[in-house]
């Protein structure tokens, strides 16, 4: 028999594993909540919370609090319906033990119990529980407390009634299973603003959370933390939440809610001063970073009656032309709810609605909605559509900007910057652009570079204020021309990601005050203008460290002060455990070299016969320790700059370089005590 004819016949029934029950979850996570990093870890408290939305919707709850427990313990409780308990017709056991553990159980597959849901196509919960070391369900329903525990997916024991009810509803309080996550810790900021997105969604219910992670003891009445959200005006309050540090051109948001064939459609949109689209599209309350049908239906109607409306009033001239889909996203701020009975999303993340018959139903309806706003209310509308028109006349302009850019920048060879210092190699994947603050910094990291994939672009002169700079004005920055023609992708309405010349786009600036700035301001940039390299994962931030620890030819860097206590402690210990071993060799103990004080060269502490050495620049290192540090592949330390970095980012500048006073002056009295390394 043959090698090949021996593997087929091993190669049988037995062969295929079956996984029963939740083990497909445990054996492949990352198919039911995307993965087991942080974002996989909170999609558990996400799904518990659908749940109980899902609820809301219907119209049966109006209270959700999320608990946050010692012990890495989240609990949800909620004053709905409470799980059914009584036995499944189909399972033969409870209904509350066929949710929590039979994939594919919930009121979410037709029949009774959802017409409109969220969730994991209603697999939310069980899912939770077979990712979880433990779960307990507390059932309130039929004037009794019920519940039933499980650990790791499978029951302990059957439910069981424990005490009366007064009211009803369900509490799922779970402990994630470290045999699946590397790494257990919930973010409260990232829980609050997905809580409040959906308070926002679901007006009239009552959100709240609680922080009781630092109580005294567990159980304790002390809170460390508590938020609430309840919004009786829903998205209306979203988007003045998005633009409340802005100007705004209508003073009246736009709101428009109807139900077409089902198909509720809730719209709200405001115009700012700001440069920025902010759209946030959702279906059953699940957010759709990449939009979908209802987000392609609202732009065919804004374009068409604005369109309309600006000709049949005289406010748009024959020279301007009509406006664009493009034209009308500056300054937007829009939020597009639809809740449907089936909806379709592309891929397990549902970043985009699928379902064809929602543009339409969309269109009809904000084409009704915004035409009755812009006919009775004439002041904002031409305040709306003067907007407009300013992006139109800076679109023309930035165009002829952008072509003399080009232009220039082809008689410097190949469209290149003159201080480019660009990589060998065309491939995208490989290729690394370094942007490096300051000219001192940028030699060091040219002569420290691995010439073959790593290019550098140093910065110089200062970065425009992008808060309140058009695109024309950006094109013909000094500062900013010269990374536009290095990425390659053009900018605005030219933007082109498949011409991208680099895969990783790095910002590296020093570690000081200075240093924050610069890369909040490229953050921005990035942000505003190449959004898709963001969502991309094509921008990161270099982490250089703060300090160099050397005794004897031991050397370490230290990237927090943090780390420095720690690496000078093991230091100091490898050092006692070495001189021991020499006493005990009848060896002479260490020379003077150790000794506190002695040998400091300026600029350097000495402790413990340590050297410890603070970075206060990138240019203070040589271009071998830069490389060694910061820019080898193999033992670099970097941060990929997710939305939610460059949102942020986009938020501090606009509080730091913005119009309004007030704000700027509360933010330096709130850090101005917590701030460290301030050179004056």
């Amino acid at each position: 028999m043959t090698k090949k004819a021996a593997e087929q016949s091993q190669y049988g029934a037995k062969s295929i594993q079956v996984l029963e029950g939740l083990d497909p979850v445990r054996k492949r996570p990352g198919m039911y909540i995307g993965g087991t990093s942080t974002e996989g870890l909170h999609h558990l408290i996400w799904e518990i919370v659908n749940n109980s939305i899902d609820e809301a919707m219907a119209g049966y709850c109006t209270d959700v609090t999320v608990r946050l427990l010692p012990g890495d313990v989240v609990e949800v409780e909620d004053n709905g319906r409470g799980i059914p308990v009584e036995i499944h017709p189909q399972t033969k056991k409870s209904t509350l033990e066929t949710v929590l553990t039979v994939l594919h159980a919930g009121g979410k597959f037709g029949g009774d119990g959802y017409k409109i849901s969220g969730g994991l196509h209603g697999v939310g919960v069980s899912v939770v529980n077979a990712l979880s070391e433990w779960t307990r369900a507390t059932v309130r329903r039929e004037g009794k407390v019920w519940v039933q525990e499980f650990r790791r997916g499978i029951p302990e024991g059957p439910v069981k009634p424990v005490g009366k009810a007064a009211d009803t509803g369900t509490t799922i309080t779970f402990k994630a299973d470290p045999e699946i996550f590397p790494e257990i810790a919930y973010g409260w900021d990232k829980i609050l603003e997905y809580l409040r997105y959906q308070a926002y969604l679901t007006k009239g219910v009552r959100i709240q959370v609680e922080d009781l992670r630092e109580a005294d003891t567990p159980g304790s009445a002390h809170l460390a933390r508590r938020y609430g959200f309840y919004f009786d005006s829903g998205i209306i309050s979203f988007v003045r939440f998005l633009n409340r540090r802005k100007d705004v051109r209508n003073e009246v948001p736009v709101y428009i809610e109807k139900t077409v064939d089902g198909v509720y459609v809730e719209i709200s949109l405001q115009y700012t001063d700001s440069f920025k689209e902010h759209l946030f599209a959702f279906a059953n309350n699940i957010y759709n970073p990449e939009g979908g049908m209802h987000v392609t239906g609202f732009k065919m109607a804004l374009t068409r009656v604005l369109n309309d409306y600006a000709k049949k009033n005289g406010l748009l001239k024959e020279k301007d032309g009509a406006f664009t889909a493009d034209d009308l996203r500056e300054g937007l701020t829009a939020v597009i709810s639809v809740k449907l009975p089936n909806p379709q999303f592309e891929g397990q993340t549902k970043a985009k609605l699928g379902n064809s018959e929602v543009r339409g139903i969309v269109s009809s309806v904000l084409s009704e909605g915004l035409a009755e706003y812009l006919e009775t209310r004439p002041q904002d509308a031409k305040a709306i559509l003067e907007k407009c028109l300013l992006t139109v006349r800076a679109r023309i302009a930035a165009r002829a900007a952008k072509d003399a850019v080009i232009r220039k920048g082809a008689l410097e060879g190949m469209t290149l910057p003159g201080k480019l210092a660009d990589c060998s190699t065309k491939d995208t994947q490989r290729s690394e652009l370094y942007i490096v603050e300051g000219d001192s910094a940028g030699g060091s990291a040219k002569q420290g570079r691995n010439r073959e994939f790593q290019a550098i672009l140093p910065l110089r002169g200062k970065l425009v204020n992008v808060e309140k700079t058009s695109l024309d004005k950006v094109v013909k920055s000094d500062t900013l021309k010269p990374i536009i023609i290095a990425l390659g992708t053009g900018i605005g309405e030219t933007f082109d990601i498949s011409r991208l010349r680099y895969g990783k786009i790095i910002i590296m600036a020093d570690a000081d005050v200075d240093g924050s700035h610069i890369r909040t301001l490229l953050l921005t940039f990035f942000y505003r203008y190449y959004e898709e390299l963001v969502r991309n994962g094509n921008i990161y931030i270099a982490q250089p460290p703060l300090y160099r620890l050397q005794k004897g030819r031991a050397v370490r860097y230290a990237y927090t002060d943090d780390e420095k206590l720690r690496i000078l402690d093991e230091m100091r210990k490898e050092a006692d455990a070495k001189a021991a071993k020499k006493n005990k060799a009848a060896v002479p103990a260490e020379t003077p070299e150790s000794e506190d004080g002695d040998g400091s060269k300026e600029g350097e502490e000495r402790i413990g016969g340590v050297s410890i050495q603070r970075y206060k620049g990138l240019g203070e290192m040589n271009p071998e320790q830069l490389w060694e540090t910061t820019m080898n592949p193999a033992s670099r330390l970097m941060l990929q700059v997710t939305i939610e970095d460059a949102e942020a980012a986009d938020e501090l500048f606009d509080v730091l370089m913005g119009n309004e006073v007030e704000p700027r002056r509360k933010f330096i009295q709130t850090h101005a005590k917590t701030v460290k390394n301030l050179d004056v």
